[in-house]
């Protein structure tokens, strides 16, 4: 645990914030007059030193009516940063944290990241392990606990199964092929061959590249052995092929995870997409007696358990789990960081420094 210096607390802040439904250079306005938010009982006023961007923040944007975002509202959910009011909890004044505010808690509040003082509850916050920097810690609450509930808590992963992550250099896929590992299981990952270097650096054991051959029929031509106890699809596939396919390549009691599709048909295809999405449930649905998958299908949906944080920052100060990023921007240049986050092709973590003393 480290300490810093408190800094001084200003009447107003600075703050990007969401002030209609739209995408982020549609939406977004930086305010430079936002009221520092009081604090109720255990609750923590945190100043922020870098905030990191999620598919969710952009999505939840362009699509949640006025009705449940109640607008204007800070958006993103994960940063890192020193407790400037402790407020009776656990923590104390300067302490470096972690902090997680997760779409249902953002849409009560209206407390988001990037903003330079937010509020939330202590049970949302966990200290930052000294061997790693504000930059690189931000990124770890929402990804990891995805891949880390996917894993676990869908997959229920012993050590000695063998995993395949689908998107392995996608910010969830990394943390599931780093936890998975951790926990000694063996991971095969995809990705583009321009990526694979990272993947193995986080500890994938074999790795194949998507653009080469539909994974499916990689997989029927070249299947694993053992078969994989656990399949997470870590980019929420439209093709339901990976999952129809996985007699092949798949145990019989293993499991399928997936992300799940945003509720957004648009990023389905149009009419193209629903006929997959379509496709997909009558494969869920189907009973093997007539051909269907012999494994389960399960969809991994966050929700932040204080547990669950805590050992994957306990696996960041142990050195078994790396938070990689992609890419650094400046606080005002927020747009540019949602342009970086919204072509699917960050490797890593968006981050937004927004202490420029950082």
């Amino acid at each position: 645990m480290s300490t810093v210096p408190v800094p001084d607390l200003p009447e107003t802040q600075r703050a990007w914030r969401v002030v209609k439904r739209g995408k982020p250079s549609e939406s977004l306005v930086f305010q430079t007059d936002v009221a520092i938010p009081p604090l109720s009982p255990g609750e923590v006023l945190v100043k922020v030193q870098a905030a990191a961007l999620n598919p969710v923040g952009w999505k939840v944007m362009s699509t949640a009516p006025d009705i449940l975002a109640r607008r204007p509202i800070t958006p993103e959910h994960d940063f890192a940063g020193v407790v400037v009011d402790a407020n009776g909890t656990e923590f104390s004044a300067g302490d470096e944290v972690i902090g997680f505010i997760p779409v249902p808690l953002q849409l009560k509040t209206g407390q988001g990241a990037l903003t330079e003082f937010t509020k939330l509850p202590a049970t949302h916050l966990v200290l930052k392990p000294s061997n790693v920097s504000a930059i690189e810690a931000c990124g770890l609450p929402l990804a990891g606990e995805t891949a880390f509930q996917a894993l676990v808590g869908n997959g229920k992963l012993q050590a000695g199964q063998s995993v395949f992550v689908n998107g392995g250099s996608s910010a969830v896929g990394m943390n599931a092929i780093y936890i998975a590992k951790a926990l000694g299981a063996k991971v095969v990952t995809s990705a583009s061959s321009r990526n694979e270097e990272i993947c193995r650096s986080a500890g994938a054991d074999e790795f194949v590249d998507y653009t080469k051959k539909p994974l499916h029929e990689h997989f029927v031509e070249n299947p694993p052995s053992p078969k994989f106890d656990i399949i997470f699809d870590a980019v929420a596939l439209v093709d339901p092929a990976l999952y129809k396919y996985s007699n092949a390549y798949m145990k019989p009691k293993g499991v399928f995870i997936s992300t799940g599709p945003w509720p957004n048909l648009k990023s389905w295809g149009g009419s193209s997409g629903v006929s997959k999405l379509l496709s997909l449930g009558c494969e869920i649905l189907r009973p093997s007696f007539l051909g269907g998958v012999d494994a389960k299908w399960a969809m991994v949906g966050v929700s932040h358990e204080p547990q669950d944080l805590a050992k994957l920052r306990d696996l960041v100060a142990e050195g078994k789990l790396k938070v990689v990023v992609d890419s650094v921007y400046g606080f005002e240049d927020v747009l540019g960081a949602y342009e970086r986050i919204m072509t699917s092709r960050a490797t890593g973590k968006v981050v937004v420094k927004v202490d420029g003393n950082l």
